[in-house]
């Protein structure tokens, strides 16, 4: 006899559809799988038929063959082992000819008949809904996060007995009974995350000219380096950036779920990921783990910061070959990674977010404190190459902080008020960059650089001199307008002004040891 019933496979963080035939014919016992499968998938038959005989059922003494249509794809993963299951239930005649139609199954089968997380729900059930499938079972503990998507019904189910009861029912209210339709309050969810505690700046002691640095990086997306000894608060602010950025739209917030789901990191329960990523890796992080990677491809920590804030402290701790890799994610805001088994690619929109010290010791110019050579500071600061740098829209020094700054430490502004401004220089770059397909200033391509970052002839030989006595490179001269242009954003200028031009040429990476 023969079955089919749908199931879903993932392809970077989109999914697409997967027909899962079962045929059940006379001959040599046996248990083929077919269809580019990979070794996690082949494994599939063992679990499949050791949980239906833990469930009661026995396998007869045929020849089953299963194949996973498209046969030409890749296919990767333990979320088959549900839809396999149904499919020989259903050539057995255990479960009624046609029990699964229209109905996608995702899950991994534990050995006693257990539903087990899956990863990728998301995206599979967004291409089923696009498909024209109208349920899905799914495990329990994914079923919240395959509800946000509206149109679908999405049912999680515990174990498998639980399934062929709601297949076999007779009436839809029955049905309900066994598999309710998994519910989700979608605008509950983005009241939590706003109601949630946040680290606030109103606990930095100090460094104005870093907390300036970082409202203009949050307010244009920008890219940041703080240069700082130890104990000056470069990781303190760092950590706070994700607070004063405006919150994830919905689309956005589905962009973000969807690449952590990918990864297996949803936790248990979790419907939707609603607050901003802020991923910090420790300098050790392999470039396979940064960027993404492995036999067949997984999301690295730059496309888990999607949306977010990419934090790199002791950047010139990080091996050089894995910072050199973050050029082409940072210009295209992408990451495409190919291998043997196939292409994919994952978003990687993030603000990167870096911290060092000026020295190996850290205390440099302070030669009271500081023992490091010339040779030994411009070594350590030369691990980090110029294309990185130039691809640095601010860079701020941090000082110590003396007495008089810890002082204010209790009149400093907080994180509300630096978020507001941040989200009306926002609000002016939506409405200027509408139709546009760019949506921060930090966006900004080279060719539209002179639509959007228009200077008067003051303006214009003010640049002129910075580019001469800067000694700039092109993708520098554009970032300087860039950052100018979210300078006025704050400011509520429609105009870029000289003083929006010198305040963002204050903050190049030009730094005596890089000169």
């Amino acid at each position: 006899m023969y079955s089919a019933v749908y199931s879903g496979a993932l392809c970077g963080v989109s999914a697409y559809l997967v027909s899962v035939e079962v045929d059940i014919a006379r001959g040599l016992p046996g248990f083929g799988m077919v269809g580019s499968l990979g070794c996690e998938v082949r494994e599939s038959r063992e679990r499949v038929m050791v949980a239906l005989k833990n469930v009661g059922i026995d396998m007869p003494p045929c020849r089953i063959t299963v194949n996973l249509s498209p046969a030409d794809v890749r296919k990767e993963g333990t979320a088959f082992d549900l839809p396999i299951a149904i499919g020989v239930l259903e050539a057995m005649g255990i479960l009624p000819s046609g029990a699964g139609e229209g109905i996608l199954f995702l899950g991994e089968l534990g050995l006693d008949g257990e539903l087990k997380r899956a990863r990728g729900v998301l995206p599979v059930v967004r291409a089923a809904e696009a498909g024209g499938v109208r349920q899905c079972i799914v495990p329990k503990a994914n079923a919240k996060e395959g509800a946000v998507i509206p149109g679908i019904a999405v049912r999680g189910a515990e174990n498998i007995c639980q399934i062929m009861e709601f297949l076999t029912v007779g009436s839809a209210e029955e049905a309900d009974a066994v598999l309710p339709v998994q519910t989700v309050d979608i605008g509950a969810l983005f009241e939590e995350e706003v109601s949630g505690e946040r680290l606030d700046f109103g606990d930095v002691s100090g460094q104005r000219e870093a907390r300036r640095a970082a409202e203009i990086a949050a307010a244009g997306f920008h890219n940041l380096l703080m240069v700082g000894p130890p104990g000056a608060g470069k990781s303190m602010i760092a950590k706070r950036i994700p607070g004063i950025l405006p919150a994830l739209s919905l689309e956005e917030s589905l962009e973000v779920t969807s690449v952590v789901s990918v990864a297996g990191l949803m936790k248990e329960g979790e419907a939707l990921v609603t607050q901003r990523p802020f991923r910090s890796p420790h300098h050790t992080i392999s470039q396979a783990a940064l960027i993404g990677g492995s036999s067949y491809p997984r999301p690295g920590i730059i496309s888990l910061a999607h949306r977010g804030v990419l934090f790199l402290d002791e950047l010139p701790e990080f091996q050089r070959i894995v910072l050199d890799a973050l050029r082409q994610p940072i210009e295209e805001r992408l990451v495409n990674i190919s291998r043997v088994n196939g292409n994919v690619t994952y978003p990687s929109d993030f603000m990167l977010v870096c911290a060092m010290n000026p020295c190996p010791c850290g205390y440099y110019p302070d030669r009271n404190r500081c023992r490091c050579s010339e040779a030994q500071v411009r070594r350590y600061m030369g691990k980090v190459s110029g294309p990185i740098l130039d691809r640095i829209d601010l860079c701020v020094e941090l000082h110590p902080v003396d007495i008089a700054g810890l002082k204010e430490k209790a009149g400093a502004e907080g994180s509300a008020s630096i978020r507001e401004r941040v989200m009306r220089a926002r609000e002016r770059q939506k409405d200027r960059f509408e139709g546009s397909g760019y949506r921060f200033n930090g966006d900004i391509e080279a060719s539209c650089i002179d639509r959007y970052c228009v200077l008067g002839k003051e303006e214009q030989d003010c640049m002129e001199q910075l580019y001469h006595s800067l000694k700039l490179s092109a993708r520098a001269y554009h970032r300087i307008l860039k950052v100018a242009r979210t300078i006025a954003d704050l400011a509520g200028e429609d105009c870029i002004g000289t003083e929006h031009l010198l305040e963002a040429a204050c903050y190049r990476p030009s730094l005596e040891y890089w000169e």
